[in-house]
C-alpha cells in the first residue's frame, strides 16, 4: 500500500507538515521506505523538529519496523550531532524503553546508558526506572547493583520514585533481603513502598511478616492493593483461608481482585460450596470469576456442573473455553474438548491460542481422529501459528498416536528451533511405533548437536530400547545419563531399565537392578518384574513377585492373572485353581483390553470377546483367512 498526501492540500512542498500528517498511517516497512524517501528529497531530514517528532510517533509502536526506523534515526541525527539532546535526555529515554520494555535485547538498554554517560547526556529519575526494568527483565543483578551503588552517590538517589523501582528490581530478581534494606533505609515511604515489600514477602510464603507490615502501615496508605495481597497470601493454605476471608469481611471496599482472589483460594482448597457462595454475591463477575468456578468444579470431579456453569457464562473468552477444554480432557471426555473446541471457532468467534491448540491436538490424539488432526494442521499453518512452543510438540505427538510417524517427522524435522520437548515427543513417537533404532540415533543426535537432554528424555529413550530389544544400547543411555548428564536416576528411569533387562530374558539382572536400587521400587516396577517372568518362564523369582504384588495392591487384578499364567505354563492347575478362587472370593474382574480403529472418519471400537460390532461376522471371517496358511502363497515362499 502506499501512502498519499491528499491532493488538496493547501501546503507547499517545503512544508513538513505533510510528512508529519502520514505517521499515524503507518504500519509496515514499505511504509517506513516512503517516509524515508520523502524526507530526504525534499531535505526535512535534516529538520530536527521533524525527525523528532518521527522518532517519538514510531519509537512506541507495535510494529518492529517502525521501532527500527525510529532507533536508526535517533541514532544517526539526535544522540551524538545534537547538543541540545544533552542537557534533556527525554528522547534518550524514549529509546532506552524501546528496549527496556519491548520484545528486544533489554540489555541494550544498559549500554546505551553507558552511551549517555561517556558522551555528557544528562541522567534524569526516569532514566534510572527504565534501566533497573531492563535489568530485571535481563536478569542483570550485578549491573543492577552497580546502578544502586551509583544512585547512592547522586543527589536523586535518595529519591522516593526511584528508591521504590530499586526494591521492586530487587523482589524481581528474587533478593528479598536487599529490597528489605532499602526498605528500612526509606527517609520517606509511600503505599507503593508498602505494597511492594508486602507483595515480596507474599510471593515468598512469609505471610507473617507481610501480616506484621501490612499493620503497622499507616491507615491513609492503606489501599485496595494492600488488602488484596493479604487476601492472595492467606487464601494460598487451607490453613490460612479463615483469615483471608475475616480480611475480605474487614474491607472497607473491594474489587474484582479481591473476589477473585477469595474464590480461587476456596476453589484450590476444594471448598466449592463456600466459593459458589461468594460467586453468587458477586456485584460484578469477569471471565477470571467464572474460569475459577469451571476449572474448581471440574478438578472436583463435577465435570456436568463445570459445562452447565461454561453454558451460563455471558461472555465466554479463550480461558474459560481452554479451562473447559483442559478438565475435559483430565477427565477422559476427548470428544467434548473436540466440540468445545469447534464452539468457541464457530459460535464464539474465538480465535485459538497455542493454549488451545495444544489441548485440542492432545484430545485428538488420544481419540485417534486423523483426519481431525490435519485440519487442525491446516489451521496452524494458514494462520502462520509457531511451532517452535508446545503447539509443536502437541502437533508431533497427535501424528505419533494417530498411527502417522512419516507426518511427525515431517513436522519435527520443520521446525527450525527445537527444544527438548521436541526431542522427546519424537523419541517417545518413535517408540511407540517400534522404530527403537531410530529413535536412539535421534538421541546421539541430540548428543552430538548439545541438546542438553531432561529426565522425560531418558525416560522415552529407555522405553524404546526396551520396546525394541536394544539392551545395550538401554545400558548405555543409562550410564550416559549419570556419568555425562549428572542426573539421579528416578523410578520411572530404573522401571525402564527392568522392563529392558526384562524383556531381553535376563530376569536375573533385572531382579539385581531392583534389589540395589536406592530407593524402594513402587508396584509398576514389580509388575513388569513379573510380566517378564511370566514371558520367559521364570516361576522361582515370579511367584515370590506376585506374592509381594498381591500383598501390596490386593485389589489389582493383573498380579493374580500373571501368577496364574504362569503356573498354567508350568501346568500346575491347583495353583490356578487357588488363584482363580482367591479372585472370586475378592469379587476381582479383569479389565477387558480395547482398541480403537479409525476408517474413513469412524472410530471402531473393539474389547476383548466383545461381539457387539455389526460387522463383526465379517471381520471374524477375514481375520481367520488371514490367520489360515494358503498353500498357494506358501507354494510360492518355497
Amino acid at each position: 500500500m502506499q501512502l498519499s498526501v491528499s491532493a488538496h492540500s493547501n501546503q507547499p512542498w517545503n512544508s513538513a507538515l505533510p510528512t508529519l500528517h502520514l505517521l499515524p498511517k503507518c504500519k509496515s516497512q514499505n511504509h517506513v521506505n516512503q517516509i524515508h524517501a520523502r524526507i530526504i528529497t525534499t531535505g526535512f531530514i535534516a529538520n530536527t523538529s521533524l525527525t523528532t517528532k518521527i522518532v517519538l510517533n514510531f519509537i512506541s509502536s507495535p510494529h518492529s519496523s517502525l521501532v527500527q526506523f525510529a532507533r536508526y534515526i535517533f541514532f544517526s541525527r539526535h544522540a551524538f550531532q545534537d547538543s541540545r539532546e544533552r542537557h534533556d535526555p527525554f528522547l534518550w529515554n524514549a529509546v532506552i524503553k524501546s528496549y527496556s520494555h519491548g520484545s528486544d535485547d533489554p540489555v541494550k538498554a544498559v549500554t546505551l546508558l553507558s552511551d549517555m554517560l561517556e558522551n555528557g547526556v544528562s541522567i534524569d529519575r526516569f532514566s534510572f526506572s527504565l534501566i533497573l526494568k531492563a535489568c530485571s527483565r535481563a536478569g542483570l543483578v550485578k549491573e543492577g547493583m552497580q546502578i544502586h551503588g551509583f544512585l547512592r552517590k547522586l543527589e536523586i538517589g535518595s529519591d522516593l520514585f526511584l528508591q521504590n523501582c530499586l526494591i521492586s528490581w530487587y523482589l524481581r530478581c528474587g533478593s528479598l533481603e536487599s529490597a528489605q534494606r532499602v526498605f528500612s533505609r526509606m527517609e520517606k515511604l509511600d503505599s507503593v513502598s508498602y505494597n511492594s515489600m508486602i507483595d515480596g514477602y507474599v510471593k515468598c510464603g512469609m505471610i507473617d511478616s507481610a501480616r506484621l507490615l501490612f499493620d503497622c502501615m499507616p491507615v491513609e496508605e492503606k489501599n485496595l492493593n494492600s488488602w488484596n495481597s493479604m487476601i492472595f497470601g492467606y487464601a494460598q493454605s487451607k490453613d490460612g483461608l479463615g483469615i483471608a476471608r475475616k480480611v475480605f469481611d474487614e474491607m472497607p471496599e473491594r474489587d474484582l481482585v479481591s473476589w477473585n482472589s477469595m474464590i480461587d483460594g476456596y476453589v484450590k482448597c476444594g471448598k466449592m460450596e463456600d466459593a459458589h457462595e461468594l460467586f453468587d454475591r458477586m456485584p460484578k463477575r469477569d471471565a477470571v470469576s467464572w474460569a475459577s468456578m469451571i476449572d474448581g468444579y471440574a478438578k472436583s470431579g463435577s465435570i456436568e456442573i463445570a459445562a452447565a456453569m461454561f453454558e451460563k457464562m455471558p461472555d465466554r473468552d479463550v480461558v474459560a473455553c481452554n479451562a473447559m477444554m483442559a478438565r475435559y480432557l483430565q477427565n477422559g471426555l476427548f470428544m467434548e474438548a473436540l466440540t468445545t473446541f469447534h464452539y468457541m471457532k464457530a459460535e464464539c468467534n474465538l480465535i485459538p491460542d497455542a493454549t488451545t491448540l495444544s489441548i485440542v491436538l492432545s484430545a485428538i490424539a488420544q481419540l485417534g481422529h486423523l483426519d481431525e488432526g490435519i485440519a487442525i494442521h491446516v489451521y496452524i499453518e494458514e494462520n502462520r501459528v509457531f511451532l517452535g512452543g508446545k503447539v509443536g510438540v502437541a502437533l508431533i505427538d497427535m501424528y505419533s498416536k494417530c498411527g502417522s510417524i512419516e507426518n511427525a517427522m515431517l513436522v519435527f524435522g520443520d521446525i527450525k528451533v527445537k527444544d527438548v520437548d521436541h526431542w522427546n515427543a519424537m523419541i517417545g513417537g518413535l517408540a511407540v511405533h517400534g522404530l527403537g533404532e531410530l529413535a536412539f540415533d535421534l538421541f546421539m543426535e541430540m548428543e552430538r548437536i548439545c541438546v542438553e537432554p531432561d529426565d522425560i528424555t531418558f525416560i522415552v529413550v529407555l522405553n524404546a530400547c526396551a520396546h525394541s530389544g536394544l539392551v545395550k544400547e538401554g545400558l548405555m543411555c543409562f550410564e550416559i545419563m549419570r556419568r555425562v548428564h549428572g542426573l539421579d536416576p528416578k523410578l520411572q528411569h530404573y522401571g525402564c531399565i527392568v522392563d529392558v533387562l526384562g524383556r531381553a530374558g535376563r530376569v536375573e539382572e533385572a531382579w539385581r537392578v531392583i534389589e540395589e536400587m536406592p530407593i524402594e521400587a513402587n508396584d509398576v516396577i514389580w509388575r513388569t518384574l513379573l510380566s517378564a517372568c511370566s514371558n520367559h518362564r521364570n516361576l522361582r523369582i515370579g511367584e515370590p513377585v506376585a506374592k509381594h504384588l498381591i500383598d501390596l495392591d490386593s485389589q489389582n487384578t493383573s498380579s493374580y492373572v500373571l501368577l496364574s499364567n504362569m503356573y498354567a505354563g508350568f501346568g500346575m492347575w491347583n495353583e490356578v485353581n487357588m488363584v482363580r478362587t482367591m479372585m472370586k472370593e475378592r469379587n476381582l474382574r479383569k479389565v477387558p483390553g480395547c482398541s480403537w480403529v479409525e476408517l474413513e472418519g469412524i472410530v471402531h471400537e473393539f474389547f476383548v470377546q466383545d461381539k457387539s460390532h455389526p460387522q463383526v461376522a465379517e471381520i471374524c471371517s477375514l481375520l481367520d483367512n488371514i490367520s489360515t496358511p494358503n498353500p498357494v502363497i506358501t507354494c510360492c515362499r518355497n
